[in-house]
């Protein structure tokens, strides 16, 4: 059991670590800076998603309710960080990586289902 959950729980914190540092600007650029940042979410999220598939072995709504709610306390946890606010559309792209990270593994299974056994 632990196996199963120790990433998820190492991978929160890296979340929650990631979230503590001060606003930086990637790009000069407002649009390159927008995207870094946005696919940073989303590529977090898918992360966080698959760990916890892995970790509920295969509980894909309740994964998709923790992803959801430690989104909302990370962007709650934001708003106290210097230089940070909370957004209500991050949670949308975090919401995005754990679905991206849901149509992979399904297609993955549907897949795996699909080949001829030997």
């Amino acid at each position: 059991m632990l196996s199963r959950w120790l990433p998820v729980f190492l991978w929160a914190g890296v979340i929650f670590a990631l979230s503590s540092i001060e606003q930086v600007t990637v790009s000069q650029f407002f649009i390159w800076d927008f995207i870094a940042k946005k696919t940073a979410h989303v590529l977090e999220y898918t992360i966080f998603y698959a760990l916890l598939i892995r970790a509920t072995e295969k509980k894909f709504l309740l994964s998709f309710i923790i992803v959801i709610l430690y989104a909302l306390t990370d962007e709650l946890h934001q708003s106290f960080v210097p230089g940070r606010t909370a957004a209500f559309y991050d949670l949308g792209f975090d919401i995005t990586g754990a679905n991206i990270a849901s149509y992979i593994l399904w297609k993955l299974s549907v897949n795996q289902k699909a080949k001829p056994k030997k």
